[in-house]
């Protein structure tokens, strides 16, 4: 099997010869990667998966700022260098105007050419990162959002609802080229539970999914979304709606005995843990909990990876050892 006719397989709930797997890295772990184990090492990694974002890059703004393509200026002098934290809500009030920049339709398409230039075998993923209630609450602030939820419920609806048919514009320019996967990045759970609670996800968000899923459904693509934390509350939603695979499936919070329960709806990418596992286990555990992951999976419906591209507080040896685990099954 190709890699990319291994994904397919995984999706479909159909057993590969073996289970595909991905593993990124943040940069300052790619950097911290690279001094351990040289250069070389990243191209035996022999990923399954080839993604590009259509967002826009941000541009550098010097002290440690940037700015995204929707104006956000993101601080990014904190502990966290690779995300930051919104330095201003563009959307102090429900009664501003909602204004989103156009699309740069020049830009996707060089972006989708790149994607099928360079993905080879590997399974062609186009996707949007802070897809939807991420891009309302860094316009509008994450507390502020909520509030509205209850106070301003016609303001959510507006902003979310041009959010999406951006979304679907930005969908239909890609759709002119060929691809396997859309993937929507946007965080709903918390470690236990959804941040807004499962009644206003259904009023808000699972209307303007249903529309980004069925469209990306229609033209015979395989639809993958992100969410960190417990989102178990909604998946029957998601099922419902189109979703094809969930990412990022984290052991802490599910446990593989979580994943019976959902096989043969929605396929799981993920399930080794970076807030657990790879910062802190020795690499004979991690040779153990990837093997307990891969074996929780026998026919299929897995693509294996660590929950989140890797941070840089992980070990490289246990990097290593999860790797090897994933080797090991070629065999």
């Amino acid at each position: 099997m190709t890699r990319r006719e291994r994904v397919i397989a995984a999706l479909r709930f159909e057993k590969p010869d073996f289970i595909p797997y991905q593993i990124n890295f943040t940069g300052r772990m790619r950097d911290r990667m690279k001094e351990y184990a040289g250069e070389e090492f990243f191209s035996k990694i022999d990923n399954h998966l080839y993604q590009i974002d259509l967002s826009k890059p941000q541009r550098d703004l010097g002290n440690e700022r940037s700015v995204d393509e929707y104006g956000v200026i993101w601080n990014k002098s904190g502990v966290d260098k690779d995300i930051g934290v919104v330095e201003r809500y563009l959307i102090e009030d429900p009664e501003d105007p909602v204004t989103l920049p156009p699309i740069d339709e020049g830009y996707i398409h060089g972006r989708m050419l790149q994607l099928g230039k360079e993905a080879g075998d590997r399974f062609r993923i186009a996707g949007i990162g802070f897809s939807l209630f991420e891009r309302a609450w860094t316009l509008r602030g994450m507390e502020n959002l909520l509030c509205d939820m209850i106070a301003e419920p016609e303001f959510v609806h507006e902003l979310l609802g041009k959010i999406t048919e951006r979304n679907l514009a930005l969908i239909d320019i890609a759709l002119q080229h060929d691809f396997d996967g859309f993937y929507f990045g946007d965080d709903w759970g918390q470690q236990k539970g959804l941040i807004m609670g499962p009644q206003c996800w259904r009023e808000f968000i699972r209307p303007c999914l249903e529309r980004m899923y069925g469209k990306v459904r229609r033209a015979g693509k395989f639809v993958l979304q992100h969410s960190c934390g417990d989102i178990r509350e909604i998946m029957d939603d998601l099922y419902d709606i189109g979703l094809n695979a969930y990412n990022t499936f984290q052991p802490e919070i599910y446990g593989y005995s979580y994943a019976p329960k959902i096989f043969g709806k929605i396929a799981i990418w993920g399930g080794l843990s970076t807030q657990r596992d790879l910062p802190f286990d020795t690499p004979e555990e991690i040779r153990r909990v990837t093997g307990e992951l891969l074996a929780a999976f026998p026919h299929g419906g897995l693509i294996a990876a660590p929950t989140h591209d890797i941070p840089g507080d992980a070990i490289p040896e246990n990097v290593i050892a999860m790797w090897e685990v994933f080797e090991a099954q070629k065999v």
